[in-house]
């Protein structure tokens, strides 16, 4: 997952800007996270380098984009003609590639904790906006895109003033965004059947694979079953299973079960870890099941193999 220092860094390296310098005044941790940014400055800072790889993010996004771009999900490709607004929530990984030079806007990231809803009365989770199962992409009109710039500009003004309750005044101008999207169409999804089983057997993999190797026995697997998997990519398990079974031919489970089997293996073979820590860090609840699902795979015990 793409922490917030994360992006600091990203949009910081190779240039002499320090990633501390760019966080707001009186932020505090109590307060949550937020910033706001101009994506042309961020562009030129990055001198071209694509800002949003593919990743799940531990952060809100709300963008203002002004230019050709295309938006990736697991199983949809959205084009961005000229004008949109772009809904990120930590739920839903997606590819954000700009088709041009010609890029402009503005976004703002921000933490559940800063827009929690004993703070704001807006609950993230129950926002249609920022359901998974939505197109979080919305086109604009050049009228529209005047009315959202006041608002990104009225909370630029506000994190470089001193007044003492700005955030609770930014919180209101982020609501605001939300419901302004929230009253849009979404852009129509563009994608063949295809490239959308290709693209999803892809990310499968990539997440599969991203969550290796498990370098300490307090660091653990959180997409263990068909339906971590499915939820994280918003397809239906049985999409999943489908794509997957045609294109590689195995089910979810079996492909997910070599990759545990193989871990496992390199633990016990090359660490000094006792058997309910690799059973730990592997996702098993119980040191129980990881045996049975071991010995199942391998016809051996976790000690046996160990021994």
């Amino acid at each position: 997952m793409k922490t917030l220092d994360s992006f600091y860094q990203d949009i910081t390296e190779g240039s002499a800007v320090e990633p501390g310098s760019l966080l707001p005044n009186g932020i505090k941790k109590e307060i949550g996270h937020f910033n706001v940014f101009n994506i042309k400055e961020v562009l030129e800072r990055l001198q071209g380098k694509a800002i949003m790889p593919y990743d799940r993010r531990a952060y809100y996004k709300i963008s203002l984009i002004k230019g050709k771009n295309r938006a990736e999900y697991a199983d949809k490709i959205i084009e961005i003609e000229q004008y949109a607004l772009l809904f990120a929530t930590p739920k839903i990984p997606y590819n954000y590639l700009p088709q041009d030079t010609n890029q402009s806007g503005q976004f703002c990231v921000f933490t559940n904790e800063f827009l929690s809803k004993n703070k704001s009365g807006i609950d993230l989770d129950e926002l249609p906006i920022f359901a998974t199962d939505g197109y979080p992409i919305f086109q604009i009109s050049h009228e529209e895109v005047a009315e959202v710039e006041l608002i990104f500009n009225k909370i630029q003004k506000e994190i470089n003033s001193d007044y003492a309750y700005k955030y609770d005044l930014i919180r209101n101008y982020v609501a605001e965004l939300i419901h302004f999207g929230q009253k849009l169409q979404p852009i129509t999804a563009l994608y063949s059947k295809h490239n959308s089983a290709a693209r999803v057997s892809s990310l499968f993999a990539e997440l599969l694979e991203r969550q290796f190797p498990i370098e300490s026995p307090h660091q653990r697997l959180t997409l263990r079953t068909a339906k971590d998997f499915a939820n994280r990519l918003s397809v239906h398990v049985n999409h999943l299973n489908k794509v997957l079974k045609e294109n590689t031919g195995k089910t979810t489970t079996e492909l997910i079960s070599n990759r545990l089997t193989n871990e496992a293996k390199t633990l016990l073979k090359q660490t000094d870890w006792n058997i309910s820590e690799i059973a730990y860090s592997l996702g098993f609840e119980e040191l129980a099941h990881f045996s049975n699902f071991f010995k199942k795979q391998t016809s051996f015990t976790p000690l046996a193999f160990r021994s």
